[in-house]
């Protein structure tokens, strides 16, 4: 599968870059996108990517947004252009003359000529003190001939296919809806052609009620009440990305920097599905239904896939029929759910929603366990295999699985040891500064936590039961961690693995966790899913029940939250004094585990 790349380096400097969609291309003008991210250095390129990546997506779900039209708006451009005509005509017979005023100017010219201003003996005197009194008089008639002037004008226009007259109001239309169309559209045409059918049932409306007739409907069957509402677009500051970012500013529930933007994501996803302009109170169960069944056949990894290159959601769905990819699972389908219902719950308590859409909507979940610990016999086959002793180069992965004399020392190798006599994330190991790693009270410890300077530095922790400090196995400090700790202190690093990176979605390692379950395969260990860099996590927990600890004993050592909401409330101290996390980290043992082959000599 070829990954597409949202980052570019010409010379030094560093590019974000993106396909312009195949529907977009037209109107953007070009197939690609490239914008300096005015930087040299590859983690700070990263860093600046996803947020230009996302404003282009948005731009083309607004682009998007704008060209479509639908039926419904076009029953409501009708409506509401029959029902402006009759409103224009309210105001303008409110704004005519009554008998009173006609009286009252009468009045005003007889008490002039009393006064000697008019001369009855110059005509041009005369006309001029009348005239406003003939403009008044005659006002009304010359209001209807207007009416009548252009009702004719418009019933011409419909027969010689002519849209001058309505041309402003169309315009005006799909600009306050956010419709992209010209008079080039046929929607256009068709929406202008619709208005003035609409006018002209105004206008003959109005020439009934100068008969006093106020109770006429229209004739033609397409001038009707609109039954549905046309698209409606967020209030500036109010749409469903705008909110997010609220929400994301205050994040309500302290989830980690990574949650967080895989939410974003997610929201975008959604966005996709029901277009960047929908307000947040128009997110409904409809909307939300639609979207998770376009996601239980959205394809694995299908924006880094050339074959849905240029592809929004439902194209990659509908594509997907044709090249099979494989598809999201359930739990997968569930991720994405709640972020949005986390989101939504934060709509609900702030008053842009009434009731949480998303709540009862998740898929049931498999209850088929899909990673298992690896078994002894696994690892000791791991253990000596060429990514730990030996292997043709570190580069590219294909070479990982051959024998060679290449040593790797660097992350890929400490992060599987370091799970294995931890149980911690692969991520937050491989974040740690050199500072994390140190001695306490004679013993060593690493400290997970997370940082907020948005340094290269920054980290970040699954939530916050998982900032915890977790004592060094002495199994790791026999086979040379601390060692390689001091080596990287020596070197003057910050970082205890500096090559250990983030990919494009910001995921510590993600990309080495993904060669690492290829090179399981490779070297014979896997077949289909079943074990991966998680399975030394996995059997962490279980070589913490084999020494006999429950759940609720050792879960904190993990970074798994423990206590109910009031305890975890009071005091500072964390749970499990340091003697007794010692006590829990050493007790993680594996009955006949060969490491021989990585052991110092």
């Amino acid at each position: 599968m070829a990954r597409l790349s949202y980052l570019l380096r010409r010379g030094a400097s560093y590019y974000a870059r993106i396909r312009v969609p195949n529907d977009l291309v037209e109107i953007v003008g070009k197939n690609e996108i490239v914008k300096a991210l005015g930087t040299k250095d590859e983690q700070t390129a990263k860093r600046a990517l996803w947020p230009v990546v996302e404003a282009w997506n948005r731009q083309f779900d607004d682009l998007r947004s704008r060209r479509d039209i639908t039926a419904d708006d076009k029953a409501v451009a009708t409506w509401q252009h029959y029902e402006a005509t009759l409103q224009r005509d309210d105001q303008r017979r409110n704004a005519l003359p009554t008998s009173a005023d006609i009286e009252a100017e009468k009045a005003k010219i007889m008490e002039r000529a009393k006064a000697g201003e008019i001369s009855n003996i110059d005509p041009l005197t005369i006309f001029d003190a009348t005239l406003d009194l003939e403009v008044l008089k005659n006002a009304r008639q010359f209001e209807e001939q207007t009416r009548r002037t252009k009702l004719d004008a418009l019933q011409k226009h419909l027969a010689d296919g002519e849209t001058a007259l309505v041309a402003a109001h169309v315009d005006a239309y799909a600009e306050d809806n956010r419709l992209l169309m010209d008079a080039k559209d046929p929607d256009w045409k068709d929406t202008a052609q619709r208005m003035i059918r609409a006018e002209i049932e105004g206008l003959k409306r109005t020439l009934e009620r100068d008969k006093g007739d106020y109770g006429g409907v229209p004739s033609d069957p397409i001038v009707t009440p609109a039954t549905n509402t046309a698209r409606q677009a967020a209030a500036p500051g109010e749409s469903i990305m705008e909110l997010f970012e609220l929400y994301a500013a205050e994040n309500p529930k302290q989830i980690t920097a990574d949650t967080l933007a895989q939410a974003r994501r997610d929201i975008g996803n959604f966005l996709e599905h029901v277009g960047s302009t929908c307000p947040a109170h128009r997110i409904d169960k409809k909307a939300v239904r639609e979207w998770k069944a376009l996601l239980m056949k959205y394809p694995v990894k299908a924006t880094e896939t050339k074959a849905f290159a240029g592809m929004k959601l439902a194209q990659i769905v509908k594509h997907n029929e044709t090249v099979k990819k494989p598809v999201l699972t359930s739990r997968t389908v569930n991720r994405y759910l709640a972020g949005l219902g986390a989101f939504c719950n934060w709509l609900v308590n702030n008053g842009y929603l009434d009731v949480n859409p998303v709540d009862g909507m998740s898929l049931a979940k498999d209850k088929k366990k899909k990673v298992f610990p690896f078994t002894t016999e696994q690892m000791n086959t791991l253990f000596a295999s060429p990514l730990f002793t030996g292997c043709q180069s570190d580069e590219a992965p294909r070479f990982w699985s051959k024998p060679g004399n290449i040593l790797i020392r660097d992350h890929r190798y400490w992060v599987p040891l370091v799970m294995l006599y931890s149980g911690a994330r692969p991520a937050e190991i491989a974040q740690l500064l050199v500072s994390d790693v140190r001695q306490d009270h004679g013993h060593w410890i690493m400290e997970i936590t997370e940082t907020d300077d948005g340094e290269e530095t920054g980290k970040s922790v699954k939530n916050v039961g998982s900032r915890r400090v977790v004592p060094i196995h002495s199994e790791l400090v026999r086979l040379g961690f601390i060692k390689y700790h001091a080596s990287m202190k020596n070197a003057g690093q910050t970082r205890l693995f500096p090559k250990a990176e983030r990919n494009e979605r910001g995921q510590m390692i993600a990309d080495f966790s993904r060669e690492f379950g290829r090179y399981l395969t490779r070297i014979g260990l896997k077949i289909g899913r079943g074990i991966s860099l998680y399975s030394f996590r996995h059997g962490a927990f279980d070589a913490m029940r084999r020494a006999g600890y429950l759940d609720e004993q050792f879960g904190y050592i993990f970074g798994h939250q423990t206590g109910n909401k009031v305890t975890r409330g009071y005091g500072v101290l964390p749970q499990g004094i340091l003697e007794q996390r010692v006590e829990l980290i050493e007790a993680i043992s594996y009955a006949d585990l060969d490491l021989s082959a990585i052991s110092p000599k």
